[in-house]
C-alpha cells in the first residue's frame, strides 16, 4: 500500500511496538502531527511544555521500562532544544530515538526559516544519526535507528526528516519488530584468566555500574560475590540493581559514596568492574586509584576498557554471559580476614555524619518508608541527588532514575513524567530549588495529563552543591550561589493546578509527603533545609581515597 512519509513514520513506530511518543509540534512536522491525530487510538502523544522536557521524558520512559524512548520535534530551535536531552541520554547509555523535521531537501543550505543542521550539531552526542533524502528508505531507516539505539551499549540515535520526504508517497510493507544485536559471547580463555586472578585474591571487591543495570546482572553479581566471598559496591548509575540491604552490598562508592564502600575499594587487592566506566567521580586521582589492586574490567563497549584506568584484564563482551561462565569456573572460597576488615569499616561509618537529626537524611528515609517498593525515584542534580543516592532504600530493579554522566539540572520533572507514563504508576521526583527552577514548567504537563508525580523540592535557598565546594575549597566565597529568590512554591503549585505543602521538620514532612503521595494526580511538597547542610563523606575532586572529607570544617 502507498503511504506518505508522515504516515510511514507513525506506522513504523507502531509496528516497532512504540506506544508513547513525547514531543512538541512545529512547521516542519505538521504532517507527522496530522498522522498522530488520525492514529491517536494506536499511539499516545504527550505534549510537553518544552522540547528539552520532552527529551528528558523519553529518557525517563526508557530508563523505567528498558524499552526505547521516542521524542519528536520540529526543525531549528525545536531540534536544538533536544540537544541537552540527547546528550544526557548519550552519557548515561539510554536508548533514545529523536525524530526531527527539517526544511525540504531543495531548501537545505539556504538559511531558510528554522533551518539547522541538527545532524551535524548532534553528531558527537549520538550513536548514529540519519538524514532521510528518499521516502523509500524512510521505514527501514527508522527500524535501523531503533536497532542501533537498543544494541550493544545503548544510546540515542537521531533521524532528521525533511518536509518533502514527509509528504512524498511510496509503497509500505509491515515488518517484524527489530531485535537488538546480541553482545559478543565471553571468551573462555578470558574467563579462565579471571578465575585464576580471583583464586589468587584475598580481598576481592565487585564494582558495578549502569552497564550491569542494562544487562540485568544483579542476581549474577550477588551469586558471584557469595561464591568468592567478595563485597560489592556500585557507581551512582548502578543503584537499584541490587537491594540496598543486601548483606554484601556496601552501597555507592565515589565522590559522595558510602565511607565503607569507598574505603573497601581502596583496600581491595582485586577489583572486578562490571559495566562501569571508572569515571572521575568514582576514581578521583586515576593514577592513585586502587594502586595496590589488580583490576578486571568487563564491559559491552570495547572503547571503555582501559580508557580511564589501566586494567590487568579487560574483556568486551556480553556481561551476563561472562558472569555465568565465571561463576562456573571459580572455586568456592572464604576470606575471613577481609570480612573482619569490612566489619570494622562499617563500624567506622556509623561514627560519621550529622547524627540522628539530620533533616535531609530523615526526609529521604521517610520517602523510602512511605512509597511502594516499585515506585520510580527520580532526581535532578545536586545535593538532593546525593542524599537520595546515599539514604534511599532501593528494593526493586530499575527504580532509580538520575542524570549521572552529564549531571543535568532540569532533568527531573520531564524524566518523572516519562517514568510514570512508562510504568503506569506514580513516580516521585526529589529535586532542589535550583534544579526545579530549570524544569518547573513541565509541572504544567503533569497537570494537563493528570500524571501521578509527587514532587519534593528540597529548598535551601542556594545552589547547594556548588556552595558546598565554595565552603570547603574557596574560603566561603559564595559567588552567585545564594539564590535569594522570592518564589513561593506552594502558591506556584496551586497556580499550576495541584496541591502544595510546606514542611520544615521531619514530622511535618512525613505528614505532607504521605498526603501528596496519595493524591490522584501531581502534588508538591517543599522541604525547607539549612543552606549549609552538606553531603558527606566527600572525595575532593582529583583527590585520593586515603583522605576523605568527613566533616564540614575539614578543608584540605
Amino acid at each position: 500500500m502507498k503511504l506518505s512519509g508522515a504516515e510511514i513514520v507513525i506506522e513504523t513506530l507502531i509496528e516497532q511496538n512504540v506506544k508513547t511518543i513525547f514531543g512538541y509540534p512545529g512547521g516542519t512536522v505538521i504532517d507527522i502531527y496530522d498522522q498522530l491525530y488520525k492514529k491517536s487510538d494506536r499511539i499516545t502523544h504527550v505534549l510537553s511544555a518544552h522540547e528539552q522536557g520532552a527529551a528528558h521524558a523519553a529518557d525517563g520512559y526508557a530508563r523505567a521500562t528498558g524499552e526505547i524512548g521516542v521524542v519528536l520535534a520540529t526543525s531549528g530551535p525545536g531540534a536544538t532544544n533536544l540537544v541537552t536531552g540527547i546528550a544526557t541520554a548519550h552519557l548515561d547509555s539510554v536508548p533514545l530515538l529523536a525524530i526531527t523535521g527539517n526544511v525540504a531537501n531543495n531548501m537545505i543550505g539556504r538559511d531558510c526559516f528554522q533551518e539547522i543542521d541538527i545532524a551535524g550539531v548532534t553528531l558527537p552526542i549520538t550513536k548514529h544519526n540519519f538524514i532521510v533524502h528518499d521516502v523509500n528508505e524512510l521505514a527501514d531507516t527508522i527500524r535501523e535507528a531503533i536497532r542501533i539505539a537498543k544494541s550493544g551499549r545503548p544510546g540515542p540515535v537521531l533521524v532528521d526528516i525533511p518536509k518533502d520526504i514527509q509528504q512524498a508517497k511510496c509503497e509500505f510493507a509491515y515488518k517484524a519488530p527489530v531485535v537488538k544485536t546480541a553482545g559478543e559471547p565471553a571468551p573462555e580463555d578470558k574467563v579462565i584468566e579471571a578465575a585464576n586472578m580471583i583464586a589468587d585474591s584475598s580481598r576481592p571487591y565487585i564494582y558495578f555500574g549502569g552497564g550491569a543495570v542494562r544487562a540485568g546482572a544483579g542476581a549474577l553479581i550477588s551469586e558471584l560475590a557469595d561464591k568468592i566471598d567478595a563485597v560489592i559496591g556500585c557507581s551512582m548509575m548502578g543503584l537499584s540493581e541490587l537491594p540496598t540491604k543486601l548483606d554484601r552490598f556496601l552501597g555507592m562508592q565515589g565522590m559522595h559514596g558510602h565511607f565503607a564502600s569507598s574505603k573497601a575499594m581502596a583496600k581491595a587487592d582485586l577489583i572486578i568492574a562490571i559495566g562501569a566506566r571508572f569515571s572521575d567521580r568514582s576514581t578521583g586521582d586515576a593514577k592513585k586509584f586502587c594502586a595496590g589492586a589488580r583490576k578486571i574490567h568487563i564491559d559491552i563497549d570495547d572503547a571503555e576498557i582501559g580508557k580511564n584506568v589501566k586494567v590487568d584484564l579487560g574483556v568486551s563482551c556480553d556481561i551476563s554471559d561472562f558472569l555465568r561462565k565465571l561463576i562456573e569456573h571459580v572455586d568456592y572460597k572464604r576470606n575471613p580476614n577481609w570480612m573482619t576488615k569490612i566489619e570494622k569499616l562499617l563500624e567506622q561509618e556509623k561514627e560519621f555524619g550529622y547524627g540522628d537529626d539530620f533533616l535531609p537524611e530523615l526526609a529521604v528515609k521517610a520517602v523510602s518508608d512511605i512509597v511502594d517498593d516499585d515506585t520510580e525515584i527520580v532526581t535532578d542534580v545536586g545535593q538532593h541527588q546525593m542524599w537520595t543516592a546515599q539514604y534511599y532504600e532501593f528494593k526493586k530493579k530499575r527504580t532509580w532514575i538520575s542524570s549521572g554522566g552529564l549531571g543535568t539540572m532540569g532533568f527531573g520533572m520531564g524524566a518523572a513524567i516519562g517514568a510514570s507514563f512508562g510504568t503506569g504508576k506514580r513516580s516521585v521526583l526529589i529535586t532542589g530549588d535550583g534544579s526545579f527552577g530549570m524544569d518547573m514548567i513541565e509541572l504544567a504537563t503533569a497537570i494537563t495529563y493528570h500524571v501521578p508525580v509527587t514532587v519534593v523540592v528540597v529548598n535551601n535557598g542556594a545552589l547547594g552543591m556548588v556552595r558546598q565546594m565554595q565552603n570547603l575549597f574557596y574560603n566561603k566565597t559564595y559567588s552567585n550561589t545564594t539564590l535569594d529568590r522570592k518564589t513561593d512554591f506552594i502558591r506556584l503549585a496551586e497556580a499550576f493546578g495541584c496541591e502544595g505543602y510546606r514542611a520544615s521538620d521531619i514530622g511535618q514532612f512525613r505528614e505532607a509527603f504521605a498526603k501528596a503521595y496519595e493524591a490522584e494526580g501531581p502534588a508538591l511538597v517543599e522541604l525547607i533545609i539549612d543552606k549549609d547542610d552538606m553531603v558527606l563523606p566527600m572525595l575532593r575532586p582529583g583527590g585520593a581515597y586515603d583522605r576523605l572529607i568527613l566533616d564540614k570544617e575539614d578543608r584540605i
